[in-house]
């Protein structure tokens, strides 16, 4: 019909191979259509591989962003929007406060500060709730107190599981200190996701180190529970402990790193910074704070990168804080890079400014390791070497240790050269 610019009306039976018997047949009926398609733009590029009339259809292809400019032009349009709406569906219209909040509920949902969700679906649901709640009080105006009680109801219908996951870890279940110190351990953080919710959750990661020359074992990748992102950046680690520690003698050391009571596979690299602490701290045996989470991936020179949903991994430590209770040494490690998207929840803005969490943000490892455990990281001198009360001279005297000590058993043919 598109190709031809007219409709046949057939005989069903026709397309099954069958002839049916022949009487009047209409003309074609002339046409002229246009025909757009919406959907998923994978399903779009799989349909463009696989199939070639596919391209010779749907010659014109637009890409249409979920996410627009935080400009004071759209914060306007967004109020007409919501006015709009509320007149075409008879709901109560929002105060400044009521649209200031659903406004900031939108750059939450793209997790930038700068940016706004175009998913205009999602807010009229949230318009719609707002209306219930601000009915429930015989309020004349949705103000940001019923947008909020919205939000709130909508997240206690979704978190169930979350819910029951923060139980287990103060219950003592899943092991998760958010006090003291210890070698070689660390929090990290995971985001779970459950289709239009999502948390994040803390686990604990742990290091061993020994003599050897094996390298870095991700027991993850070993037990096929790791994902290719994750892989990735554990290899990472081998080159920066070689680029930073192995410049005068071969880098003979082994490690294990492990996700604990993790057995649903984990996946990405934002874990990989988390993973270097606690080598490094098994390394230099100096103990990290457990009261701190960290989150962030590492490239070889050392860089912290920005990772994904930053706002669930810390709103989910501060949750098991909360619960375990709050000592005002505790807090969450991340990126600077992250910051523009740090769209947290009001409580854990209330708790940051009164001093009971905290949120570092850093740029590289050795800004990280010196939070972590209230060493400084130190520089190299002059001499090539760092300073030995340094974390870095630790770590560095460690694996002279290590290299000395194997070169002595090499000597002696007790292993291998």
């Amino acid at each position: 019909m598109i190709k031809n610019r007219e409709l046949r009306i057939e005989e069903p039976a026709t397309f099954f191979g069958w002839a049916p018997p022949q009487g009047l047949r209409p003309e074609p009926i002339p046409t002229d259509s246009k025909i757009i398609m919406i959907g998923d733009p994978n399903l779009y590029r799989t349909l463009a591989t696989v199939d070639p009339d596919f391209r010779e259809t749907f010659k014109v292809k637009a890409d249409f962003n979920f996410e627009a400019d935080r400009s004071q032009e759209n914060i306007t349009a967004f109020a007409c929007f919501i006015g709009d709406y509320c007149n075409r569906e008879k709901l109560r219209h929002f105060d400044g406060s009521g649209v200031a909040r659903v406004i900031e509920d939108c750059a939450r949902r793209v997790g930038d500060q700068h940016k706004l969700s175009t998913r205009f679906s999602d807010m009229a649901d949230l318009l719609i709730e707002c209306d219930y709640w601000a009915g429930r009080e015989n309020a004349e105006l949705v103000t940001a107190k019923h947008v909020e009680r919205a939000i709130e109801e909508k997240i206690f219908r979704l978190n169930l599981i979350e819910k029951r996951l923060q139980e287990m870890i103060v219950e003592g279940t899943l092991l998760v200190d958010i006090d003291g110190g210890v070698v070689g351990q660390v929090n990290g953080l995971a985001v779970y996701q459950l289709g239009d919710f999502s948390f994040g959750k803390p686990s604990r990661i742990t290091a061993r180190t020994f003599m050897g020359r094996g390298g870095i074992v991700n027991i993850e990748r070993e037990s096929q529970l790791s994902g290719k992102s994750h892989d990735k950046g554990v290899l990472i680690l081998s080159g920066y402990l070689g680029g930073k520690f192995a410049q005068q003698h071969p880098l003979s050391v082994s490690a294990s790193v492990c996700f604990e009571q993790s057995y649903d596979g984990v996946d990405g690299d934002s874990a990989s910074s988390t993973e270097l602490y606690a080598i490094l701290s098994s390394l230099a045996e100096l103990p990290i704070k457990q009261g701190i989470a960290v989150t962030g991936s590492v490239n070889q020179n050392g860089d912290i990168q920005a990772i994904g949903g930053i706002n669930q991994k810390i709103e989910g430590f501060f949750d098991v804080c909360r619960l375990k209770g709050l000592t005002g040494a505790q807090g969450v490690l991340m990126p600077r890079s992250n910051l523009r998207n740090l769209m947290l929840r009001p409580d854990v803005i209330e708790a940051v400014s009164q001093g009971k969490f905290h949120v570092y943000a850093v740029d590289g490892v050795d800004e990280g390791i010196e939070v972590l455990t209230g060493t400084a990281a130190g520089e190299r001198g002059a001499d090539g070497h760092y300073p030995e009360d340094s974390v870095n001279g630790r770590v560095e005297k460690k694996l002279e240790q290590f290299a000395e000590r194997q070169k002595q058993l090499a000597g002696r043919g007790q292993i291998d050269e």
